[in-house]
């Protein structure tokens, strides 16, 4: 089913005709078959990275491959969301899925590590209008209270990404050659087809009317948007290497700083016109959503970067493996996301499942801090199952409220506020999380070491030439250990491994405490400071 493609011109306040539940849902097929590109994208990567540096002898430099990605795509936001809504979200939407095809079949043919990464970034422009446009376009055919009921749709897609995505990627990464080509690359040239099928899709069935917002392009501010991302992205991923405090991070911050403030200038030098326009900022319920957008992306994103190292370093499962384990997440993610978005197209009410679902995730933090080397999986999978149902109660609801009091005409720029500020935490809470964990493991290995060598069977075990053998690189002489490569664990006599386990638990367990004490944070913002609205039905 199509519909008219005709602009509409009206007042700013202005909706357009009330659609069908089957016209919704038509168009939300041509949408979720975009936002499973992206979604997919990631975990696909994220699974073969080890592979795929490897075969392009970048294993030092194979972090810019998701870098690089991750600072177009944060950039570009912003600035879909201000294009759609001068430009109208269709073109701008088939633009996103141009460039995210275009990136993907260089990616296909990058012949070095660092050819991969600058494909990936012009990947990561079309990436960054996938998921922010889809949500828009969901706000434009939709009431405040039926848009949960939709827009859940798209939490149960990243759910299902998170577990298809490393099966596919260990599947491909385990293939030397298909079809005469390199099994990784088909990682990327599979979004092709994919994309081609999705661009279909859009020309045929998203023909709503669309009112046109005269605007400005802000070219100042997204400039020193840029100026301050790329400098506070790169050291945010590289911060570990280089050493938060060196000079080249030093560079680094202040670049950055320069960057916002100059952004922060230009936004209140353009006013309405503005990339992230201020006024909306002056919304209680914007300020709100956005603000725990960003909290919630902290742990969120943490959480789902610590949980797999658990699997896979501690349990020792394979990434197809780690990927199937999570299948508890996805179950209740799913569940609870299409139950909360039927209630509140009934009640209208969502305040009260947002703090459920804080309060659900907090709790699975608090879980994952319990587990142990030797913990069996129902109790990593309670966690998971709680971790779920949170998420499904939380981000819908998180997204509508920053939505429900903001006029149409700014709904591209304040859909793509909510996912740039979602995003901006998930690099800060993985970056915080991965270098909570690694900093603190090595101390916490190398005390375990020196408690276990006073058990003479244990020296007699380091002794053997296998286990010496497998140690060779990672005991230091003065008794501290190296942990760049973690793959000695999968030889290593499980016996003689305990100690190391051990620490990266450990590590692990402050990690999730800290996950759990952030997602307080935002369960009592929650609680004592967003209003128990009834959203509007019209």
């Amino acid at each position: 089913m199509t519909f008219s493609d005709t602009q509409h011109q009206g007042a700013a306040g202005d909706a357009p005709a009330r659609l069908s539940h089957r016209q919704i849902t038509t168009v939300m097929s041509g949408l979720v078959l975009g936002m499973f590109l992206g979604a997919l994208d990631q975990t696909v990567v994220s699974s073969a990275l080890r592979t795929i540096a490897d075969d392009l002898h970048g294993l030092t430099a194979q972090a810019w491959v998701t870098t690089a990605y991750l600072i177009t795509a944060t950039i570009a936001t912003p600035l879909y969301g201000k294009l759609s809504d001068i430009h109208g979200r269709r073109p701008v939407y088939l633009a996103a899925i141009a460039l995210f095809t275009a990136g993907s079949l260089l990616c296909g043919c990058a012949g070095s590590i660092y050819q991969l990464a600058a494909f990936r970034a012009v990947q990561g422009l079309g990436g960054g209008g996938l998921m922010s446009l889809a949500m828009t376009i969901v706000a434009d055919l939709t009431t405040p209270r039926e848009r949960g009921r939709y827009q859940g749709w798209f939490m149960a897609v990243f759910g299902g990404a998170s577990i298809v995505g490393p099966l596919v990627g260990g599947a491909f990464a385990d293939r030397a050659t298909l079809l005469g080509i390199a099994g990784w690359r088909w990682i990327f040239l599979v979004n092709v087809p994919l994309a081609a099928a999705a661009a279909v899709t859009i020309v045929r069935v998203l023909r709503f009317p669309h009112r046109r917002v005269r605007h400005r392009l802000d070219h100042p501010g997204a400039l020193a948007l840029a100026l301050a991302l790329v400098p506070l992205l790169t050291v945010a991923e590289q911060g570990r290497t280089w050493g938060w405090g060196s000079p080249l991070a030093l560079l680094m911050y202040a670049i950055g700083g320069l960057g916002l403030a100059s952004f922060v200038i230009a936004e209140r030098r353009m006013g309405d016109a503005a990339l992230l326009p201020p006024r909306l900022f002056r919304i209680r319920a914007f300020r709100l959503g956005v603000g725990l957008h960003f909290v919630v992306g902290v742990g969120m994103f943490g959480a789902m970067t610590t949980l797999p190292l658990y699997l896979q370093l501690v349990r020792g499962m394979s990434p197809m493996a780690a990927g199937l384990a999570t299948l508890p997440t996805v179950a209740a993610n799913l569940t609870v996301t299409l139950l909360v978005g039927r209630l509140i197209a009934r009640t209208g009410r969502f305040k009260a499942h947002l703090v459920a679902g804080l309060g659900s995730f907090t709790a699975a933090m608090l879980v994952f801090a319990t587990l142990r080397v030797h913990s069996p999986l129902w109790h990593a999978s309670l966690g998971m199952a709680l971790m779920g149902a949170g998420l499904g109660a939380s981000m819908q609801t998180l997204t509508t409220l920053a939505q429900c009091e903001v006029p149409r005409a700014d709904m591209g720029a304040a859909t793509a506020s909510v996912n740039f500020f979602r995003s901006n935490g998930g690099t800060v809470g993985t970056t915080a999380f991965l270098s909570i964990l690694f900093t603190t493991a090595a101390g916490r290995i190398t005390g375990r070491l020196a408690e276990a060598r006073h058990d003479p069977a244990y020296r007699h075990l380091l002794a053997r030439p296998d286990t010496a053998h497998a140690l060779s690189g990672v005991l230091r002489p003065g008794g501290g250990v190296t942990l760049e490569d973690s793959a000695f664990l999968r030889t290593l006599d499980p016996r003689a491994a305990l100690p190391f386990l051990e620490g990266y638990v450990a590590s692990m367990r402050l990690v999730f405490l800290t996950g759990a004490a952030v997602s307080l944070v935002a369960f009592l913002i929650t609680a004592w400071r967003v209003p128990d609205l009834t959203l509007s039905d019209e």
